[in-house]
């Protein structure tokens, strides 16, 4: 048990006199009904506020182009500006009547939470204050869930994360597998003091998502382990009203889709938030993370109650602030919710709060100082922009530097005889390395997560199978029908990090064939692909654990793996070279055809 887990479990809240309440200035307990004869009825109004997938953005400044954040949408990010937001709705609704909430993936996901990991780690002795914690310190969290980023960087700099915490890190399903009991503090109960009467009792569950023991299973595996969140949730509920909680509000990195990207591998739902709404009774809202969409307000209808719970997802890397209005009425002896409203406010019409700017000033600019080193130079100037429509050299440096150290790791093993191929995604639209002078920032851009590299042993038909489940990525166009690029792609929703190019064999992704038979010339080594032969698999950590859930990968043999991250190994083979040449790593093995005509 972390040695701050009980101190977190309850908090209390004082309200003063005059405090201003949601619309309207007046004390906290109202009175209403006060005709002869009849008791005043007693009112109180509460805010919650959520954030979730901060992703380590604390500014609104993107860290691989250098320069301020911007968008087609005009949004801006970062805590600085999520503090503008928080200080003007306890402004409005008075302070000692808000909550602050977050759904977690907090200490991942830019070049400032991956230094504060590993070139300055907060788990160093005498190390620094993780940028995330001095932030939500300083503006005032109350309780934040578990993300499934959050172990990403392994168990020991998430304790440490939780240490340097003024607030409790949630997750009733993330259970000590010896014991079964949560590994993290379930839940966390505020009240708040209502002059002239009873406390309001908030509890908050946390809810963490059930893919981290895919995604993570280096790090997790016999030690942690994550039921779904609705079997949590049905145990977790009662106890809490049971204790005589008079509002539950979940916390989930969760999803509402009622939906998952890991198939038939775990059988826990992803995206389970409307799940939980819909079968546990007793809960009024649901702050949902996990997706990074954008959702007001959604209103789901408890099979049992018949009640209707509130959900609500702002926009990741704190673009949007989410508020649950609740209004209270003191019937029968206990507060009881009468009505719940959700609602965004948006970060990109405040400024950042200048207070959060003094506090980390030094800690950004020693992250710029460090993605603006120079490692190498580059011949020409290398993008992503139509990488996910064709082979593009960019992806297959990717490739190269995964083969060239499994080559590495399997040399005198009983597998350095066989050949290696390798999987890379487009991650990213925008990604460039400029023509000239090439920095840590420009291969950090390429390579936008924090994934390591695993080696696993698979058969060419295996292979095969994999291909054809990547080309449904593809939507379905046929021959001598107009192509447009900006439709072509991402059919069924799947995003590009889930379509992926696989280097070391020549191909033809024939799009105007149905899905699962649109792999055609399919070669190795100049000739048709051998199914009983068998290669090595260079591949992400989170696909080699069956993230997009790709055929074969996650049950194949591992024959090596490391926990280096890839863009590591990129900005390693980059320096070591000193120049970055296409014709030293890439080629063109796969092209899009329609009945054998190529698209392009």
């Amino acid at each position: 048990m972390p040695l701050n887990r009980r101190k977190f479990l309850t908090r209390s809240a004082a309200t003063g006199a005059g405090v201003t309440l949601a619309g309207a200035a007046a004390p906290a307990a109202a009175a209403a009904g006060t005709g002869r004869g009849r008791k005043p009825v007693k009112r109180y109004a509460l805010t919650v506020m959520g954030t979730t997938d901060l992703h380590g953005h604390v500014f609104n400044w993107d860290y691989f182009k250098d320069a301020e954040y911007t968008d087609a949408a005009g949004n801006a990010q970062g805590l600085a500006r999520v503090s503008t937001l928080v200080n003007r709705v306890r402004e409005e609704k008075g302070r000692h009547n808000t909550l602050l909430l977050d759904a977690g993936d907090t200490i991942q996901g830019t070049p400032l939470t991956y230094y504060y990991a590993k070139v300055d780690p907060i788990t160093a002795e005498g190390g620094p204050v993780h940028p995330m914690a001095q932030a939500m310190n300083a503006i005032g969290y109350d309780a934040v869930a578990l993300g499934n980023h959050e172990f990403n960087y392994g168990i020991e700099t998430l304790r440490k994360f939780e240490e340097q915490c003024d607030f409790p890190l949630l997750g009733a399903n993330a259970l000590d597998t010896r014991t079964l009991k949560p590994a993290f503090p379930p839940y966390f109960v505020k009240t708040f003091r209502v002059k002239g009467a009873p406390p309001v009792k908030v509890a908050v569950l946390g809810l963490t998502n059930p893919g981290i023991a895919i995604w993570d299973k280096a790090y997790v595996q016999g030690k942690l382990t994550f039921p779904g969140l609705e079997e949590q949730a049905a145990v977790w509920v009662p106890k809490l009203r049971s204790m005589g909680a008079d509002v539950v509000v979940v916390s989930a990195h969760s999803g509402s889709s009622g939906t998952s990207s890991y198939g038939d591998q775990l059988p826990y739902v992803e995206n389970a938030a409307a799940n939980v709404a819909r079968q546990v009774p007793g809960i009024d809202a649901i702050l949902v993370g996990h997706a990074h969409v954008e959702i007001p307000e959604l209103r789901v209808t408890n099979e049992e109650t018949g009640r209707e719970v509130v959900l609500s997802e702002p926009l990741c890397y704190a673009e949007r602030l989410s508020l649950f209005d609740f209004e209270l009425v003191f019937e029968r002896g206990r507060w009881r919710v009468e009505s719940v409203r959700a609602s965004l406010r948006d970060a990109a019409t405040v400024e950042d709060d200048p207070r959060i700017t003094r506090l980390l000033r030094d800690e950004h600019a020693e992250v710029v100082a460090y993605v603006n080193q120079v490692v190498g130079s580059a011949t020409e100037t290398l993008t992503t922009v139509e990488a996910r429509y064709r082979d593009a050299p960019i992806i297959d440096l990717i490739g190269k530097v995964q083969e060239d150290v499994v080559r590495a790791a399997l040399a005198g093993t009983a597998y350095a005889s066989l050949p290696v191929l390798s999987q890379a995604s487009p991650f990213s639209r925008t990604s460039e390395i400029p023509a000239g002078e090439v920095t840590i920032r420009d291969l950090s851009s390429l390579y936008v997560y924090d994934n390591t590299l695993v080696a696993k042993l698979m058969t060419g038909a295996q292979i095969r199978d994999y291909l054809e489940y990547s080309a449904e990525y593809f939507v379905r166009t046929e021959a001598g029908t107009p192509v447009d690029v900006a439709k072509l792609t991402n059919a069924g929703g799947r995003p590009d990090y889930n379509y992926d190019y696989v280097s070391g064999l020549r191909y033809e992704i024939d799009i105007a064939r149905p899905a699962g038979s649109r792999i055609r010339n399919l070669t190795h080594d100049g000739v048709a692909l051998d199914d009983a032969r068998q290669f090595v698999f260079a591949v992400n950590n989170y696909r080699a654990n069956g993230g997009g859930a790709f055929p074969h990968v996650a049950s194949a043999k591992e024959l090596w793996a490391e926990s280096t991250e890839i863009r590591t190994r990129i900005a390693e083979w980059v320096t070591e070279k000193g120049v970055l040449d296409p014709a030293d790593f890439a080629s063109v093995d796969w092209r899009l055809t329609r009945d054998g005509t190529p698209v392009f």
